[in-house]
């Protein structure tokens, strides 16, 4: 925020981290899950027997400023290296090809972030929570969890502005998931 010499905000400013991220002109970053894009919206009444674009996501979105499905993918790829090596979270997927488990996260972070919807069309709602109830979601699963999403994050090398924004969510996100004491 910028302040007028008086030491007073200047109307015009961003109130927040977020606002002053909104390219000039825009109303503003659409974070979290979403319905479906304008762009998807715009071809579902398109004629019968035409191709249908795919959406790919809001331009003003995350998931666009950081380099799209491939930065998603690299980020998916990396934690995943890091929950093979560590053993409490590796224990916790029933699958050993913790493939399938790395395609299920980066579809949900691409949605997440404001690209396609896919996640949501395969799979339905996220629901995280009620996803991770099987497991024991502990302070140090969660400390494990973020140590590998921190090493894919600090690997992916993503802007400090996203950085941020993606670290608060997963540190947030890995708190919601803690379901034991123990």
């Amino acid at each position: 925020m910028t302040s007028t010499p008086s030491g007073n905000p200047h109307p015009d400013s961003p109130e927040t981290l977020a606002e002053a991220a909104v390219p000039s002109g825009r109303e503003g970053l659409q974070l979290g899950l979403r319905a479906k894009g304008r762009a998807a919206r715009e071809t579902d009444t398109q004629p019968s027997g035409t191709e249908v674009p795919v959406d790919t996501g809001d331009p003003a979105s995350v998931y666009a400023a950081v380099g799209g499905e491939e930065t998603f993918a690299r980020i998916s790829a990396a934690f995943y290296r890091g929950v093979a090596e560590d053993p409490v979270l590796h224990a916790m997927y029933p699958e050993e090809d913790l493939g399938p488990a790395e395609e299920r996260l980066k579809l949900f972070l691409i949605q997440y972030w404001g690209g396609p919807t896919t996640y949501s069309e395969l799979r339905g709602h996220p629901r995280l929570r009620m996803r991770h109830i099987p497991y024991k979601v502990d302070a140090d699963a969660r400390e494990r969890w973020l140590t590998c999403m921190r090493g894919a994050l600090d690997e992916v090398q993503l802007p400090p502005l996203y950085d941020g924004m993606m670290w608060d969510y997963f540190e947030r996100a890995a708190t919601a998931m803690i379901n034991t004491a123990g």
